[in-house]
């Protein structure tokens, strides 16, 4: 086995000696950071700093063939994880940080990440997986744990990662929606439309307007008539919605006709319900264009964060959801209704 050629000195041998590594100081309250950089020249006055830092004897690393810097092994982490609309900061004490560069969804593969992280010496931490995030986010910090890395752990991670990096920053690419509010009492105009303004605001933070708005009587074929009008687009704008809401309707009551209108429509099924609360009757289907249509639950309407909040950035970022997206939320899937809500700082929808 290779190993690297690092030799101690004492700290009264070391003037002019060149560090090898950042030499980090704590001061309770005060600073957590390099006081001495990689590269600095040892000099007389340091030395009681030095010696206040508990260094009494002085690193120095002689790079042998086959074995990287602690810096260098960062800067080629990052390069495996780095990807679309990510900046970088570092290297800085051995290790370096990647950032958004844009708003947009964060995502990776987390099999492979935990592959990766499998090699020793090599260490990868990331936020939770598909992950709204605003551009200048923290996504990422990555480095050796070791100051010299054998250089075929990185070669290993490297075969492990494939030819596509490893981390991305997907920009939303849906920016228009049509809602359908259901319901007799609405369409009758004896109870106001409360559920249209949340729909509202929940698409706006992600760059969505609703482009067409349309309220239906509960009975299948309404709802149906009201899904063919909304695919057509509105006049004065001339094309399609990137994808439809129908809100309400959705309990498996008699009275709610939604998710078989949806059916009828010609929407392939992804899921009508989910493991999953508050938003277990959540459905999503797709046209064959690839448009999404969702029959949004009540739940929506009344509680702070649900089933709705975890996908709509996945849907918005263009990404097409699958069967499996939907059974794996049972791990994660229980609002715990907090006093106070700190979604998306909670456990809640952050899965397995």
């Amino acid at each position: 086995m290779k190993t690297a050629n690092i030799r101690m000195i004492p700290l009264e041998d070391a003037v002019g000696q060149v560090l090898c590594h950042d030499m980090t100081r704590i001061v309770k309250g005060e600073m957590k950071g390099p006081q001495f950089r990689k590269g600095h020249i040892i000099q007389k006055e340091d030395i009681p700093m030095l010696l206040s830092m508990g260094k009494e004897q002085i690193y120095v690393w002689e790079k042998p063939e086959g074995f990287l810097h602690e810096d260098e092994a960062a800067e080629a982490l990052a390069l495996l994880c780095g990807g679309e609309n990510i900046n970088r900061k570092g290297p800085k004490e051995g290790k370096i940080e990647l950032f958004a560069q844009c708003d947009g969804l964060f995502q990776y593969d987390g099999d492979i990440l935990n592959r990766i992280n499998e090699i020793e010496d090599l260490v990868i931490a990331a936020r939770h997986n598909n992950t709204a995030v605003k551009a200048g986010d923290k996504l990422a910090g990555m480095k050796a744990i070791p100051l010299a890395l054998d250089e075929d752990k990185l070669k290993q991670a490297s075969e492990i990662r494939g030819d596509r990096p490893l981390m991305n920053v997907l920009p939303y690419r849906l920016k228009s929606a049509a809602v359908i509010t259901t319901g007799s009492e609405v369409a009758r105009g004896l109870t106001r439309d409360t559920f249209t303004p949340v729909i509202a605001e929940k698409l706006a933070a992600y760059g969505i307007e609703i482009t067409k708005h349309i309220t239906v009587a509960d009975s299948i074929d309404s709802i149906t008539e009201a899904i063919a009008e909304a695919r057509l687009g509105t006049e004065d704008r001339g094309s399609p919605p990137d994808m439809i809401l129908c809100t309400g309707g959705m309990s498996v009551d008699p009275d709610d006709k939604t998710p078989g209108a949806i059916k009828k429509s010609g929407a392939a099924l992804v899921s009508y319900g989910a493991p999953i609360f508050p938003g277990a009757m959540f459905l999503l289907a797709y046209f064959e264009n690839g448009v999404p249509i969702m029959g949004i639950p009540g739940c929506v309407m009344f509680s702070a964060v649900t089933i709705f909040d975890i996908f709509l950035p996945r849907i918005a970022a263009g990404q097409r959801l699958t069967k499996s997206d939907f059974t794996r939320l049972g791990a994660g899937g229980l609002c715990l209704s907090c006093p106070v809500c700190h979604y998306p700082v909670c456990p809640f929808g952050k899965t397995l």
